[in-house]
């Protein structure tokens, strides 16, 4: 199999930190590549560009981080993933959203100043910092704890060795229970190992 991503991805980090905490390693080729470019590796197995796409051994092609992740699990027991239950799913949502808020908020400083909306940034920052509030009383009350799901994944991936990043987003310290939860979420070997680079 083939995942195709950036590794600077926080969703390809996912799929690549999930396919070490199921011990695939060695059937799996990481494929760094670059993506928002006409001539992306990436169109020639996936007409979105999207990244992680998955080529499985059949030639099957899946895109998006929990979806492939699910395919990863199906493929031999014992599963790696909790249980797929709602509380885990609205869970990873939450956990989704703020990622999902951070590509907005990082794409939309990455352009020109001129063409930057500050109302974009003002909104996903705000929303950032709210989810993390949310975080922290959940963390607290222990809703990220137990076997590995793909809350966790998200949630980790989302905030693990991205200090600072988007923009001087300081979450830290107004949220020490997600603080100390992140790191140590962010001390397996899962995690260590698909760091994005500086």
């Amino acid at each position: 199999m083939k995942v195709l991503t950036t590794l600077t991805s926080p969703y390809g980090r996912i799929v690549r930190a999930f396919i070490i905490e199921k011990g695939f390693e060695d059937r799996t080729e990481i494929v760094p590549t670059v993506t928002r470019t006409p001539d992306t590796p990436v169109l020639d197995v996936n007409p979105s560009g999207r990244v992680p796409t998955l080529i499985a051994d059949d030639g099957t092609m899946f895109e998006e981080s929990a979806l492939i992740c699910a395919y990863l699990d199906s493929l031999e027991d014992p599963q790696v993933l909790a249980p797929d239950d709602w509380n885990v799913r609205i869970l990873e949502a939450r956990a989704r959203s703020m990622l999902d808020g951070f590509a907005v908020w990082v794409r939309e400083v990455r352009r020109p100043e001129n063409e930057q909306s500050p109302s974009i940034v003002a909104h996903e920052k705000s929303r950032a910092h709210r989810l993390a509030g949310v975080f922290d009383k959940l963390v607290a009350d222990g809703a990220f704890d137990g076997q590995l799901d793909l809350a966790q994944l998200t949630l980790g991936c989302t905030l693990h060795g991205r200090d600072g990043k988007p923009d001087g987003f300081d979450w830290r310290g107004s949220n020490p229970n997600l603080a100390a939860w992140v790191d140590r979420f962010g001390s397996r070997k899962s995690m260590q190992e698909t760091l994005p680079p500086g």
